[in-house]
């Protein structure tokens, strides 16, 4: 085993030997994904809309429902699969830049991969806007050397399209009919107003692509945006989060439903439930939560795993007599969120020795230093070294270093620091701090998207006996080394009981 971020900085990748191949699996024609360009930022508008003049997802997502109980789909919203008691599959998220963010991820995927039953993206399939057009480059182009089918589950931006694109390549759905007119000077008619309507297929263009994952074994149909799926001794259920995080009624009493049982389960969701040392519970219109199903103890769930924050982080909760897992899971494939910003853990009783992330606080700090120093073209003041952002880590969070270091921390160390969002010690306020988190995130913090390795995205492998459920994070750091034996970040085992 190579390795990783906690015994080296070669197993971080700051000493990338070596570029990785997967630049010549890009295609020549395809352009990074700019998130500082304005038109990026208007093509994604109705994030902005939905939040300001109310979210139509719900009734949208009501709309996509009916029409494939129409077309015959399973009463249930079931995956029908035969797979054996002992198996294993992937996951990944937030996948679909369809840049060297998400092919740097490709070969260690595929490597890891090899011989597993299947895949689910947990969140934003495409980016930016989810686009029917935009899914030959960034779904069936990129995975075409992954034998096995892939399921998902949408993310925020998915929904940017009016869902049009997902359900056509994951259902086989077509466009629906346009509703009707809202109201004049209605909410609803000022969101219409400027809302950004669903693409036209290049229907040619989306058949040739089709082809490249149309092998038989690659094959994989599910009956909508929400699923389950009996697969040997374990039942995984996916949800549909939509733009702002919610479930609707109609999909909540059917999770209610299809999570009964003492058979073991896993959700696939595209909303954290925790998170950034935070509980995001997940409400459910007309009341209740997706966390007090995935707390019952009639529905036996033993863990629950969500994309839409770009990096790997991992919550052992403590429930009764039981432990679930709560895991992040977002570096598939889209620039990195900063879990250097991410306080030291104590949400859900879970404590900082218990608590896992990747990339490392420090490794994280270094790199968006590094990032900082190039744009703003101050690196003498910004970059800051793996050694003196794990020091500075230290100091103000009080969270050893998993590497040796002997870096002092600086006045200057301790100013980056503060400036770029590490969270200052108890009783104290950083009045000044970049856009790392927050607003940032929303509308901005995409900017620290960076196709230079280390490039700190991550997958997971999940290796399923009727006795227990392994999960691996491996890591793709866009290094050579580790495309040809992807390191270790993370590593469970969770006991099936029933």
């Amino acid at each position: 085993m190579p390795p990783s971020s906690r015994d080296s900085a070669a197993g971080a990748g700051w000493t990338c030997r070596e570029p990785g191949t997967y630049t010549a699996l890009i295609p020549s024609r395809a352009r990074s994904l700019s998130w500082t360009n304005p038109a990026t930022l208007w093509r994604a508008r109705n994030d902005v809309l939905a939040r300001w003049f109310g979210d139509p997802t719900d009734d949208e997502r009501a709309r996509w429902v009916r029409e494939q109980s129409a077309r015959g789909v399973s009463p249930d919203f079931a995956i029908e699969r035969d797979d054996p008691d002992s198996f294993s599959f992937m996951i990944l998220g937030d996948t679909g830049e369809g840049d060297a963010s998400q092919y740097a991820v490709v070969p260690g995927f595929e490597k890891i991969g090899a011989g597993t039953r299947f895949a689910v993206i947990a969140s934003d399939v495409i980016y930016p806007t989810g686009s029917v057009n935009d899914y030959p480059t960034n779904f069936f182009r990129p995975y075409q050397g992954y034998d096995a089918p892939i399921y998902a589950v949408p993310g925020n931006h998915d929904w940017y399209d009016g869902l049009g694109g997902f359900m056509r390549v994951f259902c086989g759905a077509p466009p629906l009919s346009p509703d009707g007119r809202p109201k004049r000077l209605s909410a609803a008619w000022w969101r219409r107003l400027f809302w950004k309507e669903p693409e036209v297929a290049d229907e040619g263009r989306l058949a040739a692509a089709e082809a490249l994952r149309s092998a038989p074994g690659q094959r994989a149909a599910q009956p909508g945006p929400y699923w389950v799926m009996d697969a040997g001794p374990l039942r995984i259920i996916g949800i549909d989060t939509g733009i702002l995080g919610g479930i609707d009624a109609d999909q909540g009493a059917w999770l209610r439903r299809v999570s009964q049982g003492p058979k073991p389960k896993i959700l696939i969701t595209g909303k954290p439930l925790y998170v950034d040392d935070a509980l995001h519970p997940c409400p459910i219109a007309g009341g209740g939560t997706v966390d007090e199903i995935v707390r019952d103890p009639a529905c036996n769930y033993v863990a629950a795993i969500g994309g839409d924050i770009h990096n790997y982080q991992r919550y052992p909760v403590r429930v009764g007599d039981r432990v679930i897992e709560y895991i992040v899971s977002g570096g598939g494939g889209a620039f990195m969120h900063a879990t250097h910003t991410i306080p030291r853990v104590t949400v859900g009783g879970v404590s900082e020795e218990e608590f896992r992330c990747y990339p490392l606080r420090g490794d994280c700090l270094a790199f968006y230093s590094r990032l900082y120093g190039r744009r703003l073209r101050l690196r003498r003041f910004f970059e800051l070294s793996e050694d003196e952002a794990a020091a500075v880590i230290e100091q103000r969070l009080g969270i050893p270093p998993h590497r040796e270091t002997r870096a002092t921390v600086t006045w200057r160390a301790r100013i980056v620091a503060s400036l770029l969002g590490v969270p200052p010690r108890p009783h104290r306020r950083s009045r000044l701090r970049l856009p790392v988190r927050r607003i940032y995130q929303r509308f901005l913090s995409p900017v620290s998207d960076s196709n230079r390795p280390p490039l700190f995205k991550s997958f997971l492998r999940l290796d399923v006996t009727p006795e227990s459920l392994r999960i691996r994070c491996f890591a793709a750091t866009g290094c050579r080394e580790h495309e040809l034996d992807p390191p270790l970040e993370d590593e469970l085992m969770i006991h099936l009981r029933i």
